[in-house]
């Protein structure tokens, strides 16, 4: 384990994305937060589930997020599911950007988590799954864990 990876700490992750789609490339970004989403982070109040990134003039934005008001927040507490800057250098957020106008493809969030006593989020390019692609995964899993059921009972 790297000095980097240890000094991570998960908030939340999007265990859907891994069901859906297909993971071509990942990024990390920044968020831009304001005082109670931090506090609300540091509780574990986020949900990932249906959120995406989007680009507008230039810059791009992580729509569809959850985090939850903070607890203790008084008449300035944040809106749960603002839109939110992500901060990407140029040349990243231009990368994705062709990625998704000339490929078809799209970018989501895999994870959130705090990186020192920042907040960085996991993005990452990809490609939707069809039908069959969820079966094949599926079934690998099954499979997967029957057998390891089954190493399990010839060691014990």
């Amino acid at each position: 384990m790297s000095k980097s990876e240890s000094n991570e700490k998960l908030i939340a992750s999007n265990k859907k994305a891994f069901h859906d789609y297909h993971v071509l490339d990942k990024f990390e970004a920044g968020i831009e937060l304001t005082g109670t989403e931090v506090k609300s982070l540091r509780d574990k109040g986020a949900n990932l589930k249906d959120s995406y990134v989007q680009f507008k003039a230039g810059e791009a934005y992580l729509l569809g997020t959850h985090i939850a008001p903070y607890t203790h927040g008084n008449i300035q507490n944040h809106a749960p599911e603002r839109t939110r800057r992500l901060l990407l250098h140029r040349r990243e957020i231009e990368k994705l950007e062709t990625h998704v106008v000339e490929k078809g493809l799209t970018v989501v969030p895999l994870r959130l988590y705090f990186k020192g006593n920042r907040v960085k989020t996991e993005i990452a390019v990809v490609r939707g799954k069809k039908l069959y692609d969820k079966r094949e995964t599926e079934k690998r899993r099954e499979a997967d864990r029957e057998a390891a059921v089954e190493m399990k009972r010839v060691r014990g």
